[in-house]
């Protein structure tokens, strides 16, 4: 008798797109090969390195923490008050505030989401093209996805007649996911005009705003990074915002994470609060406590929070000094490609079809997700005219 195994039902998955091109680049034996896929910041050698200031909270820590014991769904207090009082200024929108510490920003999100996902009816609106795990995490708690278009890769520009009418449609208790800067994949900012159109258009429809909040201080700096999210929550009341100190520490593997709520009454703050945390404890029991240990320690002491302003301004202009040059190459293949320089953070979207990403990898070594996002922190100013070159004759 053959036994059926308990999995034969299962679907099979394709793997995580991203995840088999890390591979792929891994296996490439050429010397001249160059990541432009995965997500992180690297610098002039190709290296993601430790922050300086990283490495000071750590020693402080080894030499004064007395405790690995758990600390709870909520997560670190400290970790929390300093994190808010980095992100969203001392008097945060003049609205009141309480946060939970979670795994990554995609832990931030996905408890956001099952917060959302408790009203059946609400649909949550999001601009395409958006982070290629964005309607994953919606989807996987039920919550109604609605899409519009956000940017045009060809014209390299936002849609922001189409966004403002898409929001202006939407149903009253519906939620809008905005990324606060860096967007993620197109580099693509806002005006101040267009977050407070957006804001406007929120309050008078209903709207709860979901900031994913991942980049901050990587575009224009942190206050100027956040001030499109303030204008809103200033004028909404209500929000929520998923906060990811990967990118702005560094932090990638630590998966150092929070969700915010902000409101106007202390009692419907702590029934969020209480219901992220049994959804927290129902899934991950309790966030990992070394990376929130690590930037409490560099926010609260001024000599390290001074060292790693200093170093995130570091990262900041040395992508900005790529995106210059990356606009300088690229344009000289597509015009719209000079937007390039005005755009913001580690990524952008180039027009170039699945079928040209492919030449490019098996042709030049290079390598980028079929969309053809690129991060531009994953060159070196001197490698850019070449890459340029190679990419250029592929460009849509």
């Amino acid at each position: 008798m053959n036994k059926t195994s308990f999995f034969d039902s299962l679907t099979e998955q394709k793997p995580d797109p991203l995840l088999e091109l890390i591979a792929k680049f891994a296996a490439d034996p050429r010397s001249g090969k160059i990541d432009l896929g995965v997500g992180v910041y690297r610098d002039e050698t190709g290296r993601t390195p430790v922050m300086r200031a990283v490495k000071a909270a750590e020693r402080h820590l080894w030499e004064t923490q007395e405790s690995k014991s758990y600390i709870g769904p909520e997560g670190d207090p400290a970790f929390l008050r300093a994190l808010a009082l980095e992100t969203f200024g001392e008097h945060h929108g003049g609205r009141l505030l309480a946060g939970i510490q979670t795994p990554g920003g995609t832990g931030a999100l996905r408890l956001a989401a099952e917060l959302l996902a408790l009203d059946k009816r609400r649909k949550i609106w999001i601009g395409t093209p958006t982070w290629v795990n964005h309607q994953a995490i919606f989807a996987a708690v039920g919550l109604q996805v609605g899409t519009y278009r956000f940017f045009d890769i060809g014209k390299q520009a936002v849609l922001d007649d189409e966004m403002l009418a898409t929001l202006q449609n939407a149903t009253p208790g519906d939620a809008v996911l905005l990324q606060t800067s860096c967007h993620n994949p197109t580099g693509a900012g806002l005006s101040p005009q267009n977050w407070l159109d957006i804001a406007d258009i929120i309050a008078a429809r209903g709207l709860l705003p979901l900031f994913d909040n991942a980049y901050q201080g990587l575009g224009h700096g942190r206050i100027e990074d956040a001030a499109g999210m303030m204008t809103v929550i200033e004028t909404v009341g209500e929000a929520m915002v998923a906060v990811s100190c990967s990118k702005s520490f560094s932090l990638y593997r630590e998966r150092t994470g929070a969700v915010y709520l902000f409101g106007d009454q202390h009692a419907q703050l702590n029934k969020g609060i209480g219901n992220l945390a049994s959804h927290a404890r129902a899934s991950y029991s309790m966030p990992p406590a070394h990376g929130a240990a690590i930037v409490a320690a560099i926010l609260q002491e001024p000599s390290r929070r001074h060292a790693w302003v200093d170093e995130l301004s570091e990262m900041r202009n040395r992508i900005a000094e790529i995106r210059r040059a990356v606009a300088e190459a690229f344009a000289q293949f597509r015009p719209e490609l000079a937007n390039i320089a005005s755009q913001e953070g580690m990524f952008s979207l180039l027009p170039i079809s699945p079928e040209n990403v492919g030449q490019l990898q098996a042709e030049h070594g290079i390598y980028m997700p079929d969309s053809g996002r690129i991060n531009v922190a994953g060159m070196r100013v001197e490698d850019v005219a070449s890459v340029a070159q190679r990419i250029g004759p592929y460009l849509a």
